[in-house]
């Protein structure tokens, strides 16, 4: 499949020699999750900044999707300049700490709109790419099969509409997550143009 950068974002300039920041980002349940673990699993080049979050863990959750902590630990975080972003969202707190990476790894945030904000802030260069379900319906259903509440599912579909119309703002790509393997595919393969660029300048 042919590739194709958001055609609201400006033309790519040419990239440095330094690690890529991919920043994935996208609504609650659209599978973000499982989308980071199939491109860590094909591609060694990438290095997870696993994100803090107040929140509980989920039934359907192994408990290493996320640091999870308490408000009074993120606080205590936030206190010490630990994080390169953070945000409330849905009365939960998340975070990504400061990474330290290995210079000859690209750096793969999995975060919030508002902490994709932050990021772009910080560094221009970062690669947003949004992630998008095929349907508000499919969302829906995302969202309860992971047994979630029915207010916390209407909220969070309330809060995505407004998360998909920031994103796609913000996006230098979006990819629609129709089945993993394919998201996954179509998201190494923008990963690979982008370091070619980087290797030769175009």
């Amino acid at each position: 499949m042919a590739l194709a950068p958001n055609s609201a974002k400006p033309s790519f300039t040419p990239l440095s020699a330094k690690p890529l920041v991919i920043v994935l980002i996208g609504p609650g349940g659209v599978g973000k999750g499982t989308i980071v673990r199939a491109l860590l699993a094909a591609d060694e080049r990438l290095w997870l900044s696993r994100s803090w979050t107040t929140r509980a863990i989920r039934p359907s959750e192994v408990g290493d999707e996320y640091v999870f902590v308490t408000r009074d630990q993120f606080e205590a975080a936030i206190g010490r300049d630990l994080f390169l972003e953070w945000a409330s969202f849905n009365d939960n707190l998340y975070g990504t700490p400061r990474p330290t990476v290995d210079e000859t790894r690209d750096l793969l945030l999995e975060i919030e709109v508002q902490g994709a904000q932050q990021v772009r802030s910080h560094d221009p260069d970062a690669i947003v790419i949004l992630l998008l379900p095929p349907s508000l319906e499919e969302l829906e259903t995302r969202l309860r099969g992971r047994g979630d509440s029915d207010d916390h599912v209407q909220r969070r579909l309330r809060l995505s509409r407004e998360e998909i119309a920031a994103g796609r703002d913000l996006a230098d790509f979006i990819v629609t997550n129709h089945e993993v393997t394919g998201a996954a595919d179509e998201i190494l393969s923008i990963l690979e143009s982008l370091r070619h660029s980087r290797r030769t300048g175009l």
